[in-house]
């Protein structure tokens, strides 16, 4: 494994698992110190961390609830304490809750734009002026910011549609500063909340062009790629990892 993030300071919300611990522990790999976020499961968080930690750099976890602004912002704010500064930020907490129009309330449809949407401008607007020039912000959006397939997921729609337009307005306002913003959006990830044995992978599976759920990993390959040197003029972008679900 390369050094490519070696000494730089990366911050994941949601990092607690799934796809956050996966690009956790690889920023780690590759050298960086990280911070993690993480809602309520302290016992997860403190793997993440020690997984982290493993690779021989500073790893720290931190609790905060990403509906909250204030909250998002304080994790920005103690990174920024204990581990002397941020160059990459990774947007990874969020919720997908699937109800058809009929079914779904109002605050159902709150809670998502809350945590999908706003907790995404309140932490990168929080870093702007605390993030060194030069370094990247990351959002894990989703292919149904432009693809929905099946029923009842307007709502998760519509929250990855907004937080993937964020990045490319962010990507002009902080252009002249060299700061990299960009879009993932992965297809069907193999993750606690969507495992490639459930259910829904039955309807989801035969999708995509590979036949299979991709897996964490791959996600956070992509995310250390976007992270490093090497994707130094792609900025703006959203870029679908998806098995070829929506070709």
């Amino acid at each position: 494994m390369s050094e490519r993030l070696k000494g730089k300071i990366a911050l994941v919300t949601g990092g607690s698992r799934g796809i956050g611990a996966a690009v956790a522990t690889r920023f780690a790999r590759e050298g960086a110190h990280v911070a993690i976020t993480y809602a309520g499961n302290k016992e997860a968080a403190e793997k993440t961390v020690s997984a982290i930690e493993a690779e021989g750099v500073k790893g720290i976890a931190i609790r905060a609830d990403a509906s909250d602004p204030g909250a998002s912002a304080r994790a920005v704010n103690e990174t920024v304490t204990a581990l002397g500064g941020l160059d990459i930020l990774v947007h990874n907490a969020g919720i997908a809750d699937f109800a058809p129009i009929g079914e779904g309330d109002f605050e159902g449809f709150r809670r998502q734009f809350s945590i999908n949407v706003d907790g995404v401008f309140a932490g990168t607007q929080a870093a702007a002026n605390k993030i060194n020039d030069g370094g990247r912000i990351i959002v894990i959006s989703s292919v149904n910011a432009h693809s929905m397939p099946v029923t009842g997921g307007a709502v998760y729609s519509a929250t990855k549609a907004a937080a993937t337009a964020l990045v490319r307005g962010w990507a002009r306002d902080l252009g002249s500063r060299n700061i990299l913003v960009n879009a993932i959006q992965p297809g069907p990830v193999d993750t606690d909340l969507n495992p490639a044995d459930g259910g829904f992978a039955e309807v989801l599976t035969p999708m995509t062009a590979l036949k299979r759920y991709g897996k964490p990993e791959e996600i956070a390959s992509l995310a250390a790629f976007l992270a490093s040197d090497e994707a130094s003029y792609i900025t703006g972008a959203a870029i679908d990892i998806d098995g070829g679900m929506t070709v």
